[in-house]
């Protein structure tokens, strides 16, 4: 049976041999092999990082068994282990992290969404910007700790108190460094959007917001390490449950071993919302490009 369809044309047969083109000199052999080196690379760096991580443990292990240090000192991590496994089995465990997950990222979201809208707001204006840059300043080196019995008195005893704290303390370094990534933008590239008539809100939208999402990115990141440290600054003062709780209650009643694994959790969910805020980094700047 013969086929009827016509034969392709010249077109026809370009595309696929462009894209064979481009696939054959998207990897030539020296390319290829420094991608290799790259991956070889991570690879090493992230081998390196386990190593550490577990040569510390068994440090730390083997000083606590030959009782190097005293055990009731320093804790262990089959200690830590034993402690986190007992909080997990009578269901403490999981009320005390989810108390003090949401309250950090409820004040994490309210900070970067506050200190955003603060310096968007400090770049139109720049008399709002001259008059109340010196008081921004002052908020920021003013400790935080200090104004505890005031949080209590307006918010009371409760995760209001905790989650205004952990705003407090991440509020300004999140105006502080979007302000700066804003006005960082080019100003040649803002006299030739005005000169061609761009409004205010043009230049806002097409330049300045997209120009500073490097530092937007690396404001979460800062804000992400002043979101926990708000939290449990804030279950210092006052709390009834979460992980600066435990750490507070474990110290009152000389249960070191209860110390260090509040701590530990409170690093494993501090690196995890980190790991988080890095792979939102990726995709977005993936995106971008």
């Amino acid at each position: 049976m013969k086929n009827n369809r016509p034969p392709r044309t010249s077109h026809e047969k370009a595309p696929r041999a462009e894209i064979f083109i481009k696939k054959k000199a998207a990897c030539s052999p020296e390319h290829c092999l420094y991608l290799k080196g790259v991956r070889r690379k991570t690879v090493l760096v992230q081998a390196l990082r386990a190593g550490v991580l577990l040569l510390i443990l068994g440090v730390w292990e083997l000083i606590a068994a030959l009782q190097i240090v005293d055990p009731f000192i320093i804790s262990s991590p089959s200690r830590i282990a034993k402690m986190i496994g007992q909080l997990a089995s009578d269901g403490s465990l999981f009320y005390h992290v989810g108390t003090t997950l949401w309250e950090t990222l409820l004040g994490f979201a309210i900070a970067v969404a506050a200190g955003t809208s603060i310096a968007l707001a400090l770049w139109w204006s720049e008399t709002a910007r001259r008059v109340l840059e010196p008081y921004i300043v002052v908020l920021n080196s003013l400790p935080k700790i200090a104004l505890g019995p005031v949080i209590i008195v307006w918010f009371g005893t409760g995760a209001e108190a905790i989650v205004f704290m952990t705003v407090l303390v991440g509020i300004i370094v999140a105006t502080m460094n979007m302000l700066g990534g804003f006005l960082a933008t080019d100003k040649n590239k803002i006299l030739l959007l005005e000169s061609m008539g761009a409004s205010k809100w043009q230049i806002l939208k097409k330049l300045v917001i997209p120009s500073a999402l490097p530092d937007f990115i690396g404001m979460l990141k800062i804000c992400v390490g002043m979101a926990w440290i708000g939290s449990i600054m804030g279950e210092y003062i006052v709390s009834r449950a979460g992980l600066g709780y435990l750490i507070v209650y474990g110290g009152q009643v000389f249960k070191l071993d209860l110390v260090m694994a509040a701590t530990f959790i409170l690093c494993v969910l501090a690196a995890g919302m980190y790991a988080l805020v890095a792979l939102a980094e990726k995709l977005i700047l993936k995106n971008r490009s």
